[in-house]
């Protein structure tokens, strides 16, 4: 076990977590294990208290993790998370200094999020069964690629976050911020059907009342659970490749992007911070282009077909 001087430090900062900046329980889940292996690893060093701890200690732990093959997304995820607790501790008095801004991740490879077609989304969104379970996925997966929801978005709406007088739904992004989204047609006429049977359900199977989507044990469905739906669905529907909750995201934005044109308002649906974050899909629609490109311009055909001569 950490060092009870090390361990004290990092439960009061995830109570601050908690209750002053109100972090979802994922959120704070992260938080707990990075601190958790960052208190584990230390303690091995022989480290006496967290005013102690240098620059090089943090560098040589994210090298650990590194060498142990963690990627480099998972890599800045945890001095983030290292860099926010030095803060907080330096706000405390703990330390007078924040050791983990004298050094940076190692950074992973840019990558393209992936997506489905319209036909694929056409596919998976054709539920034809009766069944509570099949209704109310249905629902989920409508509302997903309808309004670009986060995999917690979704597990967290409550069924008061939907008004169906102007056909929207609230959700509590990161940092619980709050944002009013549309809801297509589909979308909502899924909703209805879905709350309908919800509420024609026996009361002593649901549990929570206020959850808009309940697992088979009447509680608010879990993340997982939403996850190994969407997997059996594909499977089921006979979707190729690794579809996740979040490709349905990444697939609304690259879709609505590709027709709209408006990167701005595509940034305030999806509830990006920065610009930068939602200009990856511009980017999605340029392989795109590249590809009409490279089967209909004649310069292009004639530089295949050079190629092909060369070869």
């Amino acid at each position: 076990m950490p060092d009870s001087r090390l361990q004290r430090y990092t439960d009061d900062f995830l109570t601050h977590l908690r209750d002053e900046r109100q972090l979802s329980g994922h959120t704070l889940s992260a938080y707990r294990r990075d601190l958790v292996a960052l208190t584990v690893f230390l303690d091995s060093q022989g480290c006496a208290g967290w005013d102690r701890v240098a620059s090089h200690q943090l560098r040589q732990y994210i090298s650990l993790a590194h060498r142990q093959g963690r990627s480099g997304k998972t890599l800045q995820r945890k001095l983030s998370a290292i860099r926010t607790f030095f803060n907080w501790l330096a706000r405390e008095g703990v330390t007078s200094a924040n050791p983990a801004m004298e050094f940076s991740a190692p950074k992973s490879k840019s990558s393209l999020p992936v997506t489905i077609d319209t036909d694929q989304i056409s596919r998976l969104l054709d539920i034809n069964s009766t069944d509570w379970h099949s209704l109310r996925d249905r629902a989920m997966l409508e509302l997903f690629y309808s309004s670009g929801l986060r995999l917690a978005e979704l597990v967290g709406a409550n069924i008061e976050d939907v008004n169906f007088s102007d056909n929207s739904i609230k959700v509590r992004g990161k940092g619980n911020k709050e944002r009013l989204l549309p809801v297509g047609s589909k979308a909502v006429l899924a909703l209805k059907t879905w709350l309908q049977e919800r509420d024609n359900l026996p009361r002593g199977e649901v549990h929570d009342n206020s959850a808009l989507f309940i697992s088979e044990r009447g509680t608010r469905i879990s993340p997982r659970s939403v996850q190994e739906r969407v997997r059996i669905w594909c499977m089921k529907l006979g979707i190729s490749g690794r579809v996740h909750p979040h490709t349905l995201r990444h697939s609304f934005a690259s879709h609505l992007l590709e027709s709209s044109r408006d990167l701005r308002a595509v940034q305030e649906l999806l509830g990006h911070a920065d610009i930068s974050t939602t200009q990856i899909y511009t980017h999605l629609d340029f392989q795109h282009l590249a590809e009409v490109y490279d089967q209909a311009h004649p310069r292009a055909q004639r530089a295949t077909v050079k190629e092909r001569e060369i070869k």
